[in-house]
């Protein structure tokens, strides 16, 4: 069965060509020396990004392999202007970036709703002779043809947008977690790799407030190398404000899968790293409190000795429920630490968005059914540069 869950789409996009003026002299009975009266091409029409929170996914966008804006109309005699082709409003979710498929390069960015990009401007309509009419030259014979289209293959790439982001291998309890502390129904079984889709779901909190927690597939080493799921899945915790680290309470290492995680982080983009993290220590419902400080403890001075950053460290139970407003209230008080939020005010300025790497962008789109050839030719581009024919009228 196929996933609702799209957050790849390739797409030929295509704004509306300018029409062409018009090159007509007046010439009837009562006045046969009416002189230019052609008018004006019309607008081509643009294409036009729009956030729309109403959408979570990219499916609406699937099976729409083209978009094209409408061409503007010719101008026409008695100075008729042409008509304005109409504008095309694509609507995506919030956290879509937009890359060009030919090359790479990031184009733009979607981040919140009512966002509007154009992303392709619309040829502007050529003159008519009657606009260049003056003294020394009463009766111009030629006129300007409107501007030409412009057409670019995209690439709509979805960063979910959320508080906190899970980060974890495979079975280490992260859609358990999310499970328990949301209303989010994610499938959970005992196998590695359950987890196909990121899910997102609302945690409450206190007096009314809550935040968004977001659960991707399980990392393993070698996924920012494109090992396992997590080279498709790892850029949706990119835009996340907290990193949840969730590691097995019965590991052999727990610091070791904590560092190796890190690092898949920092090979797939080193600004990662700069986000506030906590670690949850999970499926320690057989721990009593004192092994449970004790371990703590131990973790710290490995952490410390190894010259990692200090974290909050949490040791939870999402089956039994234990321990999960302590992690609540953790991830609050890191959410609206001082520095997260001025963190968050000068996101805007700091994130930067790095172009695709060409040789893994194959990989990625051959993975999402997205590697067809999308060209597409228009019988009336065509005739964008015939000679324009004049129009006398008995």
């Amino acid at each position: 069965m196929e996933s609702n869950f799209v957050d790849y789409v390739k797409i030929l996009c295509r704004s509306g060509k300018g029409g062409r003026g018009s090159m007509h002299l007046k010439h009837v009975k009562y006045n046969p020396n009416g002189g230019p009266d052609g008018g004006d091409g019309g607008k081509g029409g643009s294409i036009i990004l729009r956030g729309n929170h109403n959408y979570w996914t990219l499916l609406h966008l699937r099976y729409e392999r083209h978009i094209f804006a409408e061409h503007g109309g010719n101008g026409g005699k008695d100075k008729c202007h042409g008509t304005d082709g109409k504008d095309v409003y694509v609507d995506v979710p919030c956290g879509t970036v937009v890359y060009d498929a030919e090359t790479g390069h990031y184009v733009c960015d979607v981040t919140y709703d009512g966002q509007e990009i154009v992303l392709l401007k619309g040829g502007r309509g050529g003159l008519g002779n009657f606009q260049f009419r003056s003294a020394t030259n009463q009766a111009p014979r030629y006129a300007q043809p409107g501007e030409p289209a412009q057409e670019m293959t995209v690439i709509l790439e979805l960063k979910l947008l959320a508080d906190v982001g899970l980060v974890g291998f495979p079975n280490a309890g992260k859609s358990t977690l999310l499970a328990s502390m949301s209303n989010a129904r994610p499938k959970i079984a005992n196998y590695p790799f359950t987890t196909m889709e990121p899910s997102l779901g609302i945690v409450a909190y206190r007096d009314q407030k809550s935040f968004v927690m977001a659960d991707i597939p399980g990392i393993i080493e070698g996924a920012s190398e494109g090992r396992g799921l997590g080279l498709r899945f790892l850029r949706h915790i990119e835009r996340n404000s907290l990193l949840l680290f969730l590691v097995p309470g019965d590991t052999d290492n727990i610091k070791h899968e904590y560092k190796v995680l890190l690092n898949e982080l920092r090979q797939f983009n080193p600004e990662m790293l700069t986000k506030h993290r906590v670690l949850a220590v999970t499926k320690c419902d057989l721990l009593d409190d004192e092994l449970v400080e004790m371990l703590r403890q131990q973790l710290l001075a490995e952490m410390e000795a190894d010259g990692l950053e200090p974290l909050p460290i949490v040791f939870i139970s999402a089956v039994a429920g234990q321990h999960l407003d302590e992690l609540k209230d953790v991830l609050w008080q890191e959410l609206n630490a001082e520095s997260n939020k001025l963190q968050a005010i000068t996101a805007e300025d700091r994130l930067v968005h790095r172009d695709k790497d060409l040789s893994r962008f194959a990989q990625e789109l051959a993975a999402e059914g997205e590697d067809e050839d999308l060209e597409y030719v228009d019988e009336e581009d065509i005739e964008d540069l015939e000679d324009f024919e004049y129009e006398d009228e008995e």
